[in-house]
């Protein structure tokens, strides 16, 4: 029988030549080799001219992006300075009631970087660290089909108010009765609100707003810390610019930050001077909160939304230390309250017209408990505001200018305002940090927020433009 397995081995080991190629295949490799060199170097030269393209852009939008950090947020607003009707309309919005206002425009129809009208007139500042802060207030738009002449508007610093830009503001008008803003805080670089009277809100760091319902009440004081905000809802019949006049009963409302929901603070509710008009001071430290309500009583809590109680009273603690009726920005025209730290508070109380004007001032170190008085302020003048920060600081605003202690009240002195003060001196004052400082003259005409960069020794105008 034949083996089988010899011839299959004999077979694989004899020599076996390749077969030729087809013709032609070495020219199509050669071909096909040729379009693919030339397809990558295609790609290269459109990749490299992308890179370009990059390169040549890059320094516009990186000089145009504005980013501020906060407690680890940051946000960001950019975009080329925008002009012409289209711009006007996203940066003060239209003043047609409220009630009637369109929702806030989605942020792709809005200009990124809105300009600053040339006739802005700042009624109100806010800071969220030294450098980054907003200004809001009114300017006249014949372009737009407002209620008024005029339409809210807001700008930006990000360099402690050398340079100014537009920002998106919300859809209303200035105060009037139940209507419009004036006033405006932001939490951090997202968060922020407009209200006086009405409420505004934005979480998108001013790209756009929305209006907060408040139920009827008219809100005539916000404030911030940490991750909330505290709100003064008040039930007010004042009409045109008093919107804060014949105000009687005071409710403290509180929100979380990212949220438009407010709920009242438990235990500082319904507070009053037994019906007569009056009006509420409402101050904020990192753990503890304060307002001084109507007939003088003083309450605290914390600033988490949870209860607060009454703690006191104010140093007289009777009519000649009461809060009094509200100035048209409404806050108190009496007894303005502020806090240094959760412990060390500071309270100017009106003295008579009679006497001079000026305001005597009282401190407390233990939270509202015991105060001490203090030295009285320089005279002839009508105090619009207080701030008080860390190591005995305390600044007043007034309608002659600004008058700073540090010392704790012991000593004053009328501070140096640049070349020529505001007319009228100024209707807030607020320290942002030990060395600077921020105020608002009263006449609103002036176009500026006055600065002090060196612990209030003193003071040069910022102008808003840009």
């Amino acid at each position: 029988m034949d083996d089988r397995h010899d011839e299959l081995d004999s077979w694989l080991h004899e020599r076996i030549d390749p077969l030729p190629p087809p013709p032609g295949t070495f020219e199509l490799i050669k071909r096909r080799a040729r379009r693919r060199k030339f397809r990558q170097a295609a790609v290269s030269a459109g990749a490299l001219a992308a890179v370009i393209a990059a390169i040549i852009v890059v320094p516009h939008v990186t000089s145009a992006l504005n980013v501020t950090r906060n407690n680890g947020t940051s946000t960001a607003a950019g975009g080329a300075a925008s002009s012409g009707a289209s711009a006007r309309n996203s940066a003060m919005g239209s003043a047609r009631p409220e009630s009637s206002a369109p929702a806030s425009p989605s942020p792709a129809s809005l200009p990124a970087h809105p300009y600053v009208p040339a006739d802005f007139a700042a009624t109100s500042v806010t800071f969220i660290g030294s450098d980054t802060g907003w200004v809001i207030g009114q300017a006249g738009a014949p372009d737009q089909p407002c209620a008024t002449n005029y339409c809210t508007s807001v700008a930006r610093t990000d360099d402690a108010g050398k340079t100014w830009y537009g920002g998106h503001a919300p859809v209303t008008g200035p105060p009037s009765g139940a209507s419009g803003v004036g006033q405006i805080r932001f939490l951090n670089g997202s968060d922020g609100w407009a209200f006086g009277p009405g409420l505004f809100a934005t979480h998108d760091g001013g790209r756009t707003w929305a209006r907060v319902p408040t139920g009827g009440y008219r809100v005539t004081d916000l404030e911030t810390v940490g991750d909330r905000a505290f709100a003064v809802f008040a039930s007010c019949s004042g009409t045109g610019t008093a919107f804060a006049a014949q105000c009687t009963s005071f409710s403290l409302y509180s929100a979380a930050a990212g949220s438009d929901v407010w709920a009242a603070v438990p235990g500082a509710s319904g507070l009053s001077a037994g019906g007569q008009a009056a009006s509420a001071s409402l101050v904020l430290t990192g753990r503890r909160g304060y307002l001084l309500a109507p007939g003088g009583t003083l309450y605290a809590g914390p600033v988490d939304g949870s209860a607060w109680q009454p703690v006191g009273s104010g140093p007289a603690g009777g009519a000649s230390c009461t809060t009094g009726t509200a100035q048209q920005n409404g806050q108190p025209s009496g007894a303005m309250l502020a806090a240094a730290d959760s412990a060390h508070l500071a309270l100017a109380c009106a003295i008579a017209t009679g006497s001079g004007g000026g305001a005597q001032v009282f401190t407390s170190s233990d939270a509202g408990k015991d105060w001490q008085q203090a030295g009285p302020a320089p005279g002839g003048s009508t105090v619009t505001s207080l701030a008080a920060q860390p190591g005995g600081e305390i600044a007043l605003a007034t309608t002659a200018g600004l008058d700073v202690s540090h010392d704790g009240g012991a000593t004053w002195q009328q501070l140096e305002q640049g070349a020529a003060g505001p007319t009228g001196g100024f209707s807030y004052v607020g320290l942002t940090s030990p060395a600077q400082g921020v105020a608002v003259p009263a006449n609103a005409g002036e176009h500026a927020i006055w600065f002090t960069y060196d612990g209030g020794q003193s003071w040069a105008p910022s102008v808003i433009k840009g």
